[in-house]
């Protein structure tokens, strides 16, 4: 291990909301408690109980840039981010089986989205995860026309803007309150534990127990 190495802190890219909620028994179990909330806190660099470790607050969707380029050695990112960001460079040991649901191609109640495939339609989907709606209706062989949408994906079909959408289901709450239904999974997500393969090689000594107490509590 080299010097620069083994004086660096152990930093772990998470991002607020729910995913950090669910990570926090599995750093318990590593023996690691952040200090602060990001809910109630602006800070986005959190000690730990452990000076050797801290955690980085950033969006979802950026995790993976961060232990991609060494920001941060250890992460957690949705299977959806990781599929849109494309793993480059990244160790992905473990399914954490964490931030659990269901990416869902979903419609309006009154849109018989079966009959429009059946019958070879081209379809407006609106979605963020254009690769994985791309690569979801490629294999299909159905033809579509992909509009990307960063928020409120439910009111694409209800202005007009698109036939159907790909996004995240969990309860279905969302999509109910709108008037539309999940007519397809595509798969089902959770979140993964990211690691930068350099962090791997030159702080092993370091990250190994906590690799190790997180394998053992998603176990449990």
């Amino acid at each position: 291990m080299t010097d620069t190495a083994a004086s660096t802190p152990i930093t772990i890219a998470l991002s607020k909301g729910r995913i950090f909620d669910e990570t926090l028994p599995l750093l318990a179990a590593a023996g690691i408690v952040p200090q602060g909330d990001p809910e109630t806190s602006r800070e986005l660099i959190i000690a730990t109980n452990r000076p050797d470790v801290r955690v980085v607050i950033v969006r979802a969707t950026d995790a993976p840039t961060y232990v991609q380029y060494g920001a941060a050695d250890l992460g957690v990112a949705g299977k959806d981010v990781l599929i849109e960001h494309g793993g480059a460079g990244l160790y992905q040991p473990l399914d954490l089986k964490i931030a659990c649901c269901r990416m869902m191609v979903a419609a309006p109640e009154d849109f018989d989205y079966a009959q429009a495939v059946h019958q070879g339609a081209r379809l407006k989907v609106a979605t963020k995860y254009v690769r994985t709606a791309r690569e979801h209706f490629a294999a299909k062989g159905v033809h579509v026309d992909l509009i990307k949408l960063y928020g409120s994906m439910e009111l694409a079909p209800l202005a007009g803007l698109a036939d159907a959408i790909v996004d995240l289901v969990s309860t279905g709450g969302t999509l109910r309150a709108n008037r539309l239904v999940a007519v397809e999974e595509i798969m089902p997500i959770s979140s993964r534990l990211i690691v930068n393969q350099a962090s791997l090689k030159l702080k092993r000594e370091r990250l190994s127990p906590i690799l190790e107490a997180f394998s053992r509590a998603v176990r449990r």
